[in-house]
């Protein structure tokens, strides 16, 4: 989409709002890039503290959901920002009122990555290796394939940027980190990660990978031009995650896994949607998944994320998200 001869002559620049993280800033900068070409208006980042920055609380903690986002939402309803950025994976999946997703940009790798010392993989790590992350899910999962595979790994809770989790590497601290593969692909530090962690071992978190484009309601011109930054397939893919942690009635911050993705039949016509929820200590999985036709609406995206959760419930997800939280 190109849309440069619309921009008005004199128009003032639009302003997207950001968290203030580097990884924020780089998302930020690239949609920016992309509106700029989109709409021909300049468009200018303007950086807004979060909850989630400044608690010093662990995320399961004080909740997860919405802590990176109540701001910036803040912010567009007063109108002192036209649209925001977020990591989809930070959204609540309730629709706030007065604002509109207006694109969901192509989605990077939603994969986990390992950073380990010596560029040891997973399944090489020694006995009793401290493995920090800051998520129940990752936690979940890589103590049920450790048990799987006979090895004792202790998964520690951390918080903090790129650089802080890293550090805790290479200062010694702990044998390895686990993060977002895109977050280190779109900050140039991909060649850290001793192992990009296979979806059938770690399912992502719902959405991650994936960016929000949001904006205010009250402004459908502007959502009209944002809109050419989407991209149909992730937005169904990522709608059928999010209904699937939706109709759990799980958090940000709960051991839910999932990934919808496209199977190679020749034709990528199905669309196959996978989901995992445990406790933290690996002892109890349900994971299942669903296979069917390639969404053609975000309502059928959504039929499937909760047909999905539905099979789940009746085999006792409930009951183990409970059991994680306490």
């Amino acid at each position: 989409m190109n849309g440069m001869s619309g921009a008005p002559s004199g128009a003032r620049p639009l302003r997207l709002g950001t968290r203030r993280s580097q990884l924020a800033m780089a998302q930020s900068g690239m949609v920016a890039d992309r509106v700029r070409q989109a709409t021909g208006r300049e468009v200018e980042l303007v950086e807004i503290t979060t909850y989630g920055d400044v608690s010093k609380e662990d995320l399961a903690r004080i909740g997860g959901t919405g802590v990176f986002v109540s701001a910036l939402r803040d912010a567009l309803l007063a109108g002192e920002i036209d649209f925001a950025v977020h990591s989809l994976k930070d959204l609540p999946t309730a629709a706030p009122e007065g604002l509109v997703l207006a694109a969901i940009p192509a989605r990077e790798d939603p994969r986990d990555a390992l950073v380990a010392r010596d560029g040891l993989a997973f399944a090489d790590l020694p006995d009793g290796a401290r493995v920090g992350t800051g998520s129940p899910r990752r936690m979940a999962q890589l103590n049920a394939w450790a048990r799987s595979h006979g090895l004792r790994v202790e998964t520690v809770p951390i918080r903090g940027n790129v650089d802080t989790r890293i550090g805790y590497v290479t200062s010694g601290r702990l044998d390895a980190v686990v993060l977002a593969a895109a977050g280190l692909n779109r900050i140039g530090r991909i060649a850290e990660a001793s192992e990009l962690i296979a979806a059938d071992v770690c399912l992502p978190a719902p959405g991650q990978g994936a960016l929000a484009v949001e904006c205010a309601a009250s402004d459908p011109e502007l959502a009209a031009q944002l809109a050419g930054l989407d991209d149909p397939v992730t937005r169904v893919a990522v709608t059928a995650e999010r209904s699937l942690l939706a109709a759990l009635e799980a958090g940000c911050s709960a051991p839910v896994g999932a990934l919808a993705d496209l199977m190679d039949d020749g034709q990528f016509s199905e669309l196959r949607l996978r989901g995992v929820v445990g406790t933290t200590d690996g002892s109890s999985l349900v994971q299942m998944s669903i296979t069917g036709p390639v969404p053609a609406s975000d309502d059928e995206a959504r039929a499937l994320g909760r047909e999905l959760a539905e099979s789940m419930l009746a085999k006792g997800a409930a009951g183990l998200m409970g059991e994680s939280t306490h």
